[in-house]
């Protein structure tokens, strides 16, 4: 394949050990993310998304296969900073300003005090949070605290971002309107963006490519490539071409169903 890879799954296993028994989180999983693709992970829970986000951030050993991650092992990545990471919760320490959130990985990885000051900045900005610097976690709305969370991902401008469900437990306009931000941050930054989400228009509307995964043992079930512009207003979900990506995906997340039991 010409275009350059990032993440390099092959024939991944997961299996846990439990008190009762084995369980079998991720089986088979065959996967490759180019430099600059958005991927998003959709199945229903228990499916693995989560897990597979958790092996590719080396926070969780696989048991079969093997994964890469800019040529190197996840934990070699680890070290080298390939990746930011962001949670579904927001994760900010109340007692630290927004500032100083954001500062917190800079700060634990050493970067020169005058350094930190102008990578704040940057990535503030970039997540239109400029002129919030000195305010405190409980001072701005859960949307607000999500941006804030990923600016503290990409304040160490690692090429790639592991985002897993940051917008699920917002409303429905926030999420819209976070969505499209995170689009105009893509295109700004040409990350790799590997996201997790159980909303179907979601992952349509943010993904160059979707992975549909089915459950016990999470497996991935399809890979639909979008057809659509990479210049996404939101009322492009009400297109046929929009409508269709979606009827594919729900229909694989159906099928992928069927292997219950």
């Amino acid at each position: 394949m010409s275009r350059n890879l990032v993440i390099q799954a092959k024939n991944l296993g997961l299996t846990f050990q439990t008190n009762d028994g084995p369980v079998h989180a991720l089986k088979d999983v065959n996967l490759e993310i180019g430099k600059g693709d958005f991927v998003s992970f959709i199945g229903p829970s228990g499916c693995g998304k989560t897990t597979f986000l958790r092996v590719i951030a080396g926070l969780e050993e696989p048991t079969s296969g093997q994964i890469t991650v800019n040529g190197m092992s996840p934990d070699e990545a680890r070290r080298a900073r390939a990746y930011g990471y962001v949670f579904q919760a927001a994760g900010l320490f109340p007692w630290r300003t927004i500032a100083g959130n954001v500062k917190l990985p800079l700060e634990i990885m050493g970067f020169p005090r005058a350094e930190q000051e102008e990578r704040v900045k940057k990535v503030l900005q970039l997540v239109d949070l400029e002129g919030f610097e000195k305010k405190f976690p409980w001072q701005l709305s859960g949307g607000m605290q999500q941006r804030a969370s990923i600016a503290r991902a990409l304040a160490f401008d690692a090429d790639i971002l592991l985002m897993d469900e940051p917008f699920g437990a917002l409303d429905e306009i926030v999420r819209d309107h976070l969505n499209e931000q995170l689009l105009k941050l893509w295109a700004r930054t040409g990350k790799t963006i590997a996201f997790v989400t159980h909303s179907i228009p979601e992952a349509v509307y943010l993904s160059t490519r979707i992975v549909v995964m089915s459950p016990r043992p999470g497996r991935i079930h399809d890979v639909i490539e979008s057809p659509l512009p990479r210049e996404r207003p939101l009322d492009i979900r009400d297109t046929p071409e929009f409508l269709e990506v979606a009827h594919r995906v729900r229909e694989g997340l159906r099928a992928g169903h069927a292997y219950d039991g």
